[in-house]
């Protein structure tokens, strides 16, 4: 598997490209093209075309979740489609938990995706799943995350409509990750980690009866933490013991800072490439 950072908060001294508060991975695995999560923007393809990546040969595209700096990016690569007059056959598999096409506020701010109701049903085949899903064989979409640490997870996140159309709590059950399995072990790549790092971890050991973690690159949902969720989580990534953790998007540096008195910490940025056999 090969994955490159098309998006990310920040970016790497001397590749001169594009940042934004945001997530986007390109995925190379077994002459497959993946999308994991779009950004906010356009930005994402202009550092694909930078990075000489053919976002045509796409065939799924999958969403941590259903917030905008994780998925307005779709519809400016839906206009960059319709620009090059390109219609893709098949469709592009569009993978996601099916709360991540709920309304979601921020206040008086929209938060959540601002797709049209027919999902852009011109270029996508919307694949909405409440369970594990196999992208390929060996690539894994999580579904709905168990949460069973009692650190993370804990607060909702906004706010969303119930089934009358009131507004509630968004604990944002859409939030999920991808977990890649290989013979040396598993890489699980997330999103914003809302539903916690810990239990994300955790549920891809428990879904692919694999507790030896290659890396762990993502959004760790760790903006803002107070000690006490920065001890146990760093405790807790210690004991699983990962080979590589990337963490990036929103997880602030103090976090960073907490995490590396624990585990090793690699550096990420727009233009990182990893591959695992």
């Amino acid at each position: 598997m090969k994955l490159t950072v098309l998006l990310d908060n920040n970016t790497l001294i001397d590749r001169y490209l594009i940042g934004e508060p945001g997530v986007c991975y390109h995925i190379e695995i077994g002459g497959r093209n993946i999308l994991f999560d779009t950004g906010y923007s356009d930005i994402f393809i202009k550092n694909a075309e930078f990075l000489g990546l053919d976002l045509k040969a796409v065939d799924t595209i999958v969403l941590s979740h259903g917030h905008n700096d994780h998925s307005w990016g779709l519809g400016y690569l839906m206009q960059h489609f319709d620009r090059i007059s390109f219609n893709p056959a098949p469709k592009i598999n569009l993978v996601a938990h099916p709360a991540a096409f709920s309304p979601k506020f921020d206040g008086n701010k929209s938060i959540g995706a601002n797709f049209p109701a027919d999902c852009y049903s011109l270029y996508l085949n919307k694949v909405e799943t409440k369970q594990p899903y196999y992208i390929a064989d060996n690539l894994i979409f999580l579904r709905e995350i168990k949460r069973l640490n009692d650190f993370e997870g804990l607060r909702p996140a906004g706010e969303t409509l119930d089934c009358c159309g009131e507004r509630v709590g968004d604990w944002v059950p859409d939030d999920s990750a991808i977990v890649y399995t290989s013979a040396e072990g598993i890489v699980v790549i997330t999103g914003c980690s809302h539903s916690g790092i810990c239990n994300i971890v955790d549920y891809a050991i428990s879904v692919t009866g694999d507790s030896r973690v290659l890396a762990v690159i993502g959004g760790f949902h760790l903006l803002n933490a107070n000690e006490n969720v920065l001890t146990k989580t760093a405790d807790h990534l210690s004991q699983i013991n990962p080979q590589h953790l990337y963490p990036c998007h929103c997880t602030d540096l103090n976090a960073k800072l907490a995490l590396a008195k624990r585990v090793d910490i690699d550096e990420v940025g727009v233009g990182t490439v990893l591959e695992f056999a």
